[in-house]
């Protein structure tokens, strides 16, 4: 689940990572029964399984069709991209991708114990200075715990992509405050045990300055990554209709009563943003607290730590690392390629996308 204390490796992790792989699809009231899973496409790139994820809800609902379109495997276009820095011409290869993992993932620890986990590796300057520190971004290593800022990075980043399918149709929203909401109302209760209050949006006020209004507001789509009691999950909002979808790769609908009123909690907290941000409920008056969400069927997880990821799910942890320290809003990328470039493998680049694969001070040897 979401955590703000500071990152400690888990032997049984129990918050995933977050990606989708679609296959089948239905619309609400499907049936549960368990059906026979055709092999999942291979990973594509979130960018893509967002963009074809909005193209299938709206042919299914047009059409009434309920197959996922085929996603393609990123092409080695982005692998490849250069960019310049006042440090010089980059190119951004696989090799490039593992290094700057490693470099941002790695911990040290000198003689008293005491370990750089509090160093600030990153701060995209976006809306906000959003800073991600060392511990963050640990959390990718293979079967860890990967923290909810990890995933509201990957969100900001894609709402700064100069495209039309981010400028004017998607939203991808920080999972920070739903997140934090969650904690408080834990059990989708509408009053917080915590607290003793209602939810109010400005009761976050380190969350605000990451959340764009006038996206929230104008885009037909809010994709929404939610982690809660160890699992994530992902909203897909259409505010023209105001009405939820759910994609979960563990449930084809609420498996309980608590779940359903987590969900009715979790559309409130949507609307009421989305209110906050100066738009249109998507439930008015009491109704408010009484939205419905139906059940996307996708294809299910196969391990216990990432969700609704099938193949080369470490290389997903090497991309997102690599995607985060390396954007260009990221104001200490200078410094990332720098100090990446430097490190050089005695091992085969190849295995260290294995899970098994156990990097130590050993192993790397910088210049």
């Amino acid at each position: 689940m979401a955590r703000t204390i500071p990152y400690v490796p888990k032997t049984d992790p129990g918050v995933p990572s977050f990606s989708l792989g679609l296959t089948d699809s239905s619309q609400e009231g499907a049936s549960t029964q368990e059906t026979e899973r055709a092999k999942s496409p291979e990973s594509a790139n979130l960018i893509e399984e967002l963009d074809n994820l909005v193209q299938k809800i709206a042919s299914s609902a047009a059409k009434g069709k309920n197959k996922s379109p085929q996603i393609q495997r990123e092409t080695g276009g982005e692998s490849s991209a250069k960019f310049r820095t006042p440090g010089g011409l980059y190119q951004i290869t696989d090799d490039m991708k593992q290094k700057c993992y490693i470099w941002g993932t790695r911990l040290k620890e000198d003689a008293d114990g005491n370990t750089n986990e509090y160093e600030e590796m990153c701060t995209l300057i976006g809306q906000g200075k959003y800073i991600l520190m060392r511990m963050r971004l640990v959390s990718l290593q293979a079967k860890s715990d990967i923290e909810s800022q990890i995933v509201s990075a990957i969100c900001l980043i894609l709402n700064q992509k100069n495209e039309k399918r981010f400028q004017e149709q998607i939203y991808c929203l920080p999972s920070d405050i739903v997140c934090m909401a969650l904690s408080d109302h834990p059990k989708g209760e509408f009053v917080s045990p915590k607290t003793e209050k209602e939810f109010r949006v400005e009761a976050y006020p380190s969350f605000i300055p990451f959340i764009d209004r006038k996206k929230l507001t104008s885009h037909p789509y809010i994709f929404a990554p939610v982690c809660h009691m160890g699992h994530w999950w992902l909203w897909l909002i259409n505010t023209t209709k105001q009405k939820c979808h759910i994609l979960d790769p563990l449930h084809k609908r609420a498996p309980s009563d608590k779940r359903k009123q987590v969900n009715k909690f979790t559309g409130y907290v949507f609307s009421r943003l989305i209110t906050y941000a100066g738009g249109e409920p998507l439930q008015k008056g009491e109704n408010e607290k009484k939205i419905k969400s139906s059940y996307v069927k996708i294809s299910g997880q196969k391990t216990s730590y990432d969700c609704a990821i099938y193949e080369e799910v470490d290389h997903y942890r090497v991309e997102y690392a690599s995607r985060i320290l390396l954007s260009e809003m990221n104001k200490e990328r200078d410094r990332a390629i720098r100090e990446s470039s430097a490190i050089r493998l005695s091992k085969p680049s190849s295995v260290l996308l294995s899970p098994f694969c156990q990097i130590d001070s050993a192993d790397i040897e910088t210049a």
